[in-house]
């Protein structure tokens, strides 16, 4: 079989999307920190896959700018410093409003306010576990969000967005044992996106957003354990 169609099956293999999940959810809670020297051998020997999956895997996440090659033999998880951070708040405000205001009258409202109520039922957080699974449900509800805009292109900015945005916000809510919207301010930026024109959602979300960078920063900077380069926790 050529290279590409062995490839190919891999990554639509169920146990390689296994695998790039628990990968991702490492890079997400810091199992795997940032700037942290990853290898084939480090996968396989963390996530019981083989090599060639390994290799398939670094080379996904390093097109995905959360690996960084160095050189041929050094591969590092991306860092997180408050450039990213400053760099995906800004490309999140840019884009997100407009994917929200195109898509705001076709959504499923019923299965946001589900999503909504289980990130509620889930405050305080208590431990890691349920810290990633609010982040995973909160990254459910802005993708589903994202899904009737009719641009697929920009849903696939969106889903790169949102995860990188998961390894910000984990600093959140490790620090401060909660998220950082209640239930009833979803809820209203919900009801503005049913009743509202489009130039009135992108407002509201782009105000949302830009609340959600001053609280993340605010974290950052009042906790000393972030003053590295790397924001580890």
């Amino acid at each position: 079989m050529p290279k590409d169609e062995i490839v190919n099956s891999e990554i639509h293999n169920p146990d390689v999307h296994d695998a790039y999940e628990q990968i991702m959810d490492a890079i997400v809670t810091q199992k795997l920190a940032p700037s942290q020297k990853v290898s084939e051998n480090v996968f396989s020997d963390m996530f019981g896959i083989s090599r060639s999956i390994s290799r398939n895997l670094i080379e996904r996440l390093t097109a995905k700018h959360f690996l960084v090659s160095m050189s041929p033999r050094v591969t590092l998880v991306a860092p997180l410093t408050l450039l990213e951070i400053k760099q995906n708040f800004t490309l999140r405000k840019i884009l997100l409003p407009e994917i929200f205001a195109l898509g705001a009258q076709n959504v499923d409202y019923e299965a946001l306010n589900t999503l909504n109520k289980q990130i509620s039922s889930m405050m305080p957080i208590k431990d890691d576990a349920s810290a990633l699974q609010v982040l995973k449900t909160n990254k459910q509800l802005n993708m589903l969000l994202c899904e009737n805009a009719g641009y697929p292109l920009m849903q696939d900015w969106a889903q790169q967005l949102e995860d990188t945005a998961m390894r910000i916000y984990w600093l959140y809510v490790k620090v401060n044992k909660t998220f950082f919207y209640s239930k009833e301010q979803v809820e209203m930026s919900f009801s503005v996106m049913k009743n509202e024109e489009p130039a009135r959602v992108r407002k509201v979300m782009y105000d949302i957003l830009s609340q959600t960078e001053e609280r993340i920063l605010n974290t950052v900077f009042s906790h000393e354990q972030f003053y590295t380069q790397d924001l580890k926790v």
